[in-house]
């Protein structure tokens, strides 16, 4: 299996998201892909790993496997889990420098900031900081080994 960029998984989930016609079909979606999520690691749903400025409960963790960082997350809310899912597989299995200089452009065109609550939006803006900031911990480390 060759490796996608994260240019082309949003591509991807742009694609997918193309083909319902409305929110609420949308949203049905996300929650199915929250369903898919893989299950973290319960010793890993501590405070040490919940992400500060959600409205609901996001835990995400993430470790190093050879150059690449993978991500496990889990929600109490069905929504947002959906989200997370969504960031998860657009940034699982990457290098960190690559998440750090991505830019995510699937989340405007999908419509998904504007259909989310601000607080969500808020959430949403957090999960991406604390993905990114594990990316920059890795970084650092792997610069420094």
């Amino acid at each position: 299996m060759s490796h996608k960029t994260i240019a082309e998984i949003q591509e991807e989930i742009i694609d997918e998201f193309s083909l319902f016609d409305d929110w609420m079909q949308r949203y049905e979606y996300m929650i199915e892909l929250g369903k898919s999520l893989p299950l973290i690691d319960p010793q890993y749903k501590l405070d040490d790993y919940l992400i500060k400025g959600c409205q609901s409960k996001v835990w995400v963790f993430a470790e190093m496997n050879e150059d690449e960082l993978k991500f496990t997350a889990d929600s109490d809310a069905i929504i947002t889990k959906g989200i997370i899912a969504l960031l998860i597989r657009v940034f699982s299995g990457q290098k960190p420098q690559d998440i750090i200089d991505a830019e995510l452009s699937f989340i405007d065109q999908i419509g998904l900031k504007e259909h989310l609550s601000p607080t969500r939006a808020n959430g949403l803006t957090s999960m991406i900081r604390q993905i990114k900031l594990y990316a920059v911990a890795y970084q650092t480390q792997k610069n420094h080994e």
